[in-house]
């Protein structure tokens, strides 16, 4: 939200007021707290009639230092509140001459006691990250509307900004107005299903605005050279993240709002879908699934989406009879041809469902002010929402679907969770504008708890649509409804990496495309992209997304990229182990990998797949232009080595895909490719990738379940050696170097590579 008409005037009905006269500092231990009058105070009188701004400093963790603007102390706080995972940190706070300051690890909070308003956060070399100046803070009242409280960040020359939760524009958030507001608004706006009130620069630290409420952000766009951002209210809350690089922020960022659960093996596996609107019973499911196995297209999960259910009594869950009379024995056959299946759910309730009465009795659902349950006609005919603020609803939307499970379903894709009212009243009395962004997190915190009660921890997954911070902790997400068009598909990528940034380890998306039906091009060139995401799912609107709807082609290159992400599984689940770990995403902007080379900002349609591997997803019939960073990096599919840094045009078949070995990387290849789930060391093939002379590389490759290690690999070259060991007893791996794989012999291979040249 816009408050200043240029940079001298404020607009008409704004009032701003700033802090001018620091009238005093006090160490209260664990913080610092500083009172600012809006003024400077020259006498006793100057304090009269005179508003006071109180700001706080103090550290949740380790290299994080929180920052709490307030104007009125006397407001109620009603909720609800992200859920922080606080850590104790020590905290050093000094008030010396001019100058005050907060220390926590390695950033340091220097704040300026004479003179014009000043914050400075300073990482332990010196380096000022960024700062709150004399026309930063802002307490702000308009005409016509509430009070609010804003801050403006200072941004340094060609500094870039990234994150925000899911969008689709362009990745660097510099020059953009973003609101932090869910909605269901599709792929192609600046509406997102996923809004995350986060930003991670490039020069490595993060800022995490504490409200779920609206955020209006204005990323150089209020102040070219400033990142500002602003809530209704009289108090702002906000955490600045220490680095010293982005990826050691987003690690501290996740630790803070929640690490990213552990996804079962099975789920990298192919998903398909029956679709939305498309007409399906048992024996169209069937004949999809003998039709990949007939073809040879291995998968590992079948979903089910809304009709699953009768049409208006959604959400019920009870199979609708016509199509599904025997659910049971279906899902016992479904499982007998080991495939897990996914359920699709929301949290509404329409009026027809029977628990929308028993919902109502109970004060289980969602009312207006005056006590009658909130309705409307949208999605469904008087639709209700579930009150997961009450304790017993959750528990009892939980025992619903614990039915399901009961039945043999294995997930549930948790859709919608967007448009949320904000006329109403909520069981617990929380404030309904903070309820609006935040009811996502409820509904799929209640869904991931009952799963990981029921399949354990490890075993459980949703397939969410919405969120926002913390929601990273219940995987998987995926970028929601997008057209079945190249823009589209690039739309897409971009919404991913743009969560990735926003501390969300795991996403998919609908290969190709979900509204309307992909021609065999875009679909060819979207199963590539999707087979080499974290999570690949065949769905679409009101068509099927089977291959071989398309053409024999089609086919091919699912067949050819499923098998390839199969084989990739070893290096897929280490990835998986470390977003899981650390909260680095297993999907990755080029900044996150390359914070310090300024042409990876214009590089936005392509990522990094974990730590080594590059991807450029061809969104085109033929050609792709994509950055290659310093270095010489190897096509995985034919050897052929390109040299950056520069950029590469090339043309390139439906059977291939930019798809690049970071230089001085191992990357473990499985034996299989027919499941994603299996013994990872048993034959693993370890992929050396331009390695120079006197490095090592130590590699674990992960057990069949990706919770701990199978074997732990070490390759080294020496001189005109290559030589890889490894301390376990796996048996057989072999060591691949430029085309040719050697078999070890026992517990070591040792190449000689003027021998091997030749």
């Amino acid at each position: 939200m816009k408050f200043t008409d240029g940079y001298w005037q404020v607009l008409p009905g704004v009032q701003i007021l700033r802090p001018r006269f620091v009238e005093s500092v006090a160490d209260g231990g664990d913080h610092l707290t500083v009172y600012a009058a809006t003024a400077p105070l020259g006498t006793r009188g100057d304090t009269l009639n005179r508003p006071m701004i109180t700001v706080r400093l103090d550290s949740p963790a380790e290299g994080v230092i929180g920052v709490r603007i307030e104007h009125f102390q006397g407001v109620r706080d009603r909720g609800p509140h992200f859920e922080l995972h606080r850590a104790q940190a020590p905290v050093q706070v000094h008030i010396g001459d001019g100058v005050a300051s907060l220390t926590s690890g390695s950033l340091t909070a220097r704040v300026r006691t004479r003179g014009s308003w000043q914050v400075e956060f300073v990482d332990e070399s010196g380096r000022v990250l960024t700062s709150s100046t004399d026309r930063s803070v802002g307490i702000i009242s308009v005409a016509d509307d509430g009070p609010y409280v804003c801050e403006q960040l200072t941004l340094d020359v060609a500094e870039r900004v990234y994150g925000l939760g899911e969008r689709f524009g362009p990745l660097v958030k510099n020059g953009q107005s973003v609101d932090i507001w869910n909605q269901d608004g599709g792929t192609a706006s600046d509406q997102a299903y996923k809004n995350v009130p986060f930003y991670l620069s490039d020069r490595g630290y993060g800022v995490f605005v504490d409200h779920p409420e609206r955020v209006s952000c204005e990323i150089g766009t209020e102040v070219v050279s400033r990142a500002q951002f602003s809530v209704p209210g009289q108090h702002l809350q906000y955490y600045v993240v220490g680095g010293p690089e982005p990826k050691d922020a987003l690690r501290r960022y996740t630790a803070l709002t929640g690490l990213p659960a552990r996804v079962p093996t099975w789920s990298y596996g192919l998903w398909l879908s029956t679709s939305f609107t498309t007409r399906y019973d048992e024996e169209t499911v069937t004949s999809f699934i003998e039709g990949m196995a007939q073809r040879d297209l291995p998968m590992s999960v079948f979903h089910f989406d809304c009709f699953w259910m009768r049409q208006f009594h959604w959400c019920d869950f009870v199979w609708d009879p016509a199509t599904f009379p025997d659910p049971q024995g279906m899902l016992d056959r479904l499982h007998a041809r080991d495939l897990k299946v996914s359920l699709w759910i929301n949290p509404y309730i329409a009026q027809r469902s029977h628990l929308f009465a028993e919902g109502a009795e109970r004060g289980y659902l969602v009312t207006t002010p005056d006590g009658d349950v909130w309705q409307w006609d949208m999605w469904q005919a008087g639709m209700a929402l579930v009150d997961f603020t009450n304790p017993d609803a959750w528990t009892w939307y939980q025992d619903k679907l614990r039915t399901l499970l009961d039945q043999g379903v294995d997930a549930f894709k948790t859709d919608f969770g967007e448009r949320i009212p904000t006329s109403v009243r909520w069981h617990d009395g929380s404030d309904p504008q903070r309820m609006h962004n935040y009811y996502t997190h409820l509904f799929n915190a209640c869904v991931f708890e009952l799963l990981q009660k029921e399949r354990g921890t490890g075993e459980a997954v949703v397939f969410a649509r919405s969120a926002t911070a913390g929601g990273q902790q219940f995987p998987v997400h995926w970028g929601g409804d997008c057209e079945s068009t190249f823009s589209a598909m690039s739309e897409s990528l971009r919404g991913g990496l743009s969560l990735a940034a926003s501390g969300f380890g795991f996403w998919s998306h609908d290969i190709g495309g979900f509204e309307g039906t992909p021609d065999p091009a875009v679909f060819k060139r979207w199963v590539a992209f999707g087979l080499l995401s974290s999570h690949s799912r065949l769905h679409g609107s009101d068509s099927y997304r089977v291959p071989w709807a398309f053409d024999e082609e089609a086919v091919e290159v699912t067949r050819l990229f499923t098998q390839l992400k199969y084989r990739l599984m070893p290096y897929l689940a280490a990835a998986g182990q470390q977003a899981s770990g650390t909260g680095v995403p297993v999907m990755r902007p080029m900044m996150l990998e390359f914070p310090r080379d300024r042409s990876v900002a214009a590089a936005d349609t392509q990522y990094m797949l974990g730590s080594s591997l590059l991807v450029a997803p061809v969104f085109d019939e033929r050609w792709v232009e994509y950055y290659v960073p310093e270095g010489a990096w190897t096509k995985v599919l034919t050897d052929e080595v390109v040299h950056g840094p520069r950029w590469v045009r090339e043309e390139h078949g439906f059977d291939s895909v930019p798809l690049l070995a970071r230089p001085g990387s191992v990357v473990p290849f499985g034996a299989r490719t027919d499941r994603p789930d299996y013994d990872y060391a048993e034959g693993v093939q370890l992929r050396v990738y331009e390695l120079a002379e006197g490095e090592q590389v130590v590699l674990e490759v992960p057990t069949a379940d990706g919770a701990g290690s199978a074997g732990q690999f070490t390759v080294r070259r020496v001189g005109s050696r290559l030589e890889a060991s490894t301390d376990s007893g796996v048996a057989p791996w072999s060591l691949y170097w430029r085309g040719r794989d050697h078999p070890a012999h026992g517990q070591t291979v040792s190449i000689d590579l003027e021998e091997d040249a030749t």
